[in-house]
């Protein structure tokens, strides 16, 4: 029901919906004063009523993830991360997080789950001292829609060096099946430790038979935990394989940057310098230093920001 609480800035008419049809003007439309299910502009206008309220008392955006609103006063502090009609509270006291629930309430409809156990396929355990979280539930459902929950496990289940020809082998009847199972496996994440950063990056060179482009791939651990992680191909063509290691390090370092930032806002800022892990010792010296000029003169000024973070430390 979250979508009734947007508010519209735009004009938008819909035919009367059946069953409340007006006999005596059946061909009237209906002005719409809130926005409803399937109008492209509903998401947004829940955010924007949803933010407007938590922002009057007292919470700000986070500069890193506009899903995150940070309430900071004195001592007190609370954090309310929204994702469509799911809403996780987290405060520094429990008297803070009711007095929040209930000027929640008061404005939306809500109810209260209690302790978080399950967010987003996230199963969340706890004992006296710690959290724990894992997607032990979320893996299990994707190996049912799968149809393999009772097939033999395998360490390595799949080629991880096969190349890919877009004109190889035959059609799926239902392409979309195996995309979503893709994309919930690239979902699943894992536990958050307090420590450092650390990087590693690493990146093939014109790894795609069918536009020669590289494919660069990096992992980022917060203390000994896996948080953040992407491989994707190269929206450009590498002329040697250090500039496509190069391009995977600039990739990972705004990665991290982000993740540096968002952590600094929730309080938990990482003092030491995030250490990146590269195996191409051509692609270590760009980083440092603007060394063999003829052959990366011509490489996007806006990949040469690494140099400024490695100056940086």
């Amino acid at each position: 029901m979250h979508f009734f609480h947007g508010n519209l800035n735009e004009t938008v008419y819909m035919h009367q919906p059946l069953g409340f049809k007006d006999p005596v003007h059946p061909d009237y439309v209906c002005l719409l004063r809130k926005s409803l299910y399937g109008l492209k502009q509903a998401p947004w206008a829940w955010y924007q009523r949803f933010a407007d309220y938590v922002s009057k008392i007292g919470f700000t955006h986070s500069k890193s993830d506009q899903s995150l609103f940070i309430y900071c006063r004195g001592t007190d502090i609370a954090y309310i991360l929204l994702y469509v009609d799911k809403i996780i509270l987290t405060a520094s006291s429990n008297t803070l997080r009711k007095s929040i629930m209930y000027l929640l309430s008061v404005e939306f409809a809500m109810k209260d789950l209690s302790h978080l156990s399950y967010f987003l396929g996230i199963t969340v355990s706890r004992d006296q001292n710690s959290m724990f979280l894992s997607q032990k539930k979320y893996g299990a459902e994707i190996i049912e829609r799968a149809g393999m929950a009772h097939c033999k496990p395998c360490h390595t289940p799949m080629d991880t060096k096969a190349k890919l020809d877009a004109t190889d082998g035959a059609s799926y009847e239902d392409p979309t099946h195996y995309r979503k199972l893709a994309s919930r496996l690239q979902y699943i994440l894992h536990l958050l430790d307090q420590t450092s950063l650390r990087r590693a990056t690493d990146a093939d060179w014109g790894g795609c038979p069918d536009t020669r482009r590289s494919t660069s791939g990096y992992c980022v651990y917060l203390g000994d935990n896996l948080i953040s992680w992407s491989a994707k191909r190269q929206p450009t063509i590498s002329k040697s394989s250090a500039e496509a290691e190069y391009r995977g390090v600039a990739n990972v370092v705004l990665e991290s940057c982000w993740l540096r930032n968002l952590l600094l806002e929730l309080h938990c800022p990482i003092q030491k310098a995030t250490l990146v892990y590269c195996d191409n010792v051509s692609a270590i010296y760009l980083t440092a230093n603007p060394v063999r000029h003829q052959l990366t003169k011509h490489i996007e000024m806006d990949i040469h920001f690494v140099r400024e973070k490695i100056a940086r430390g």
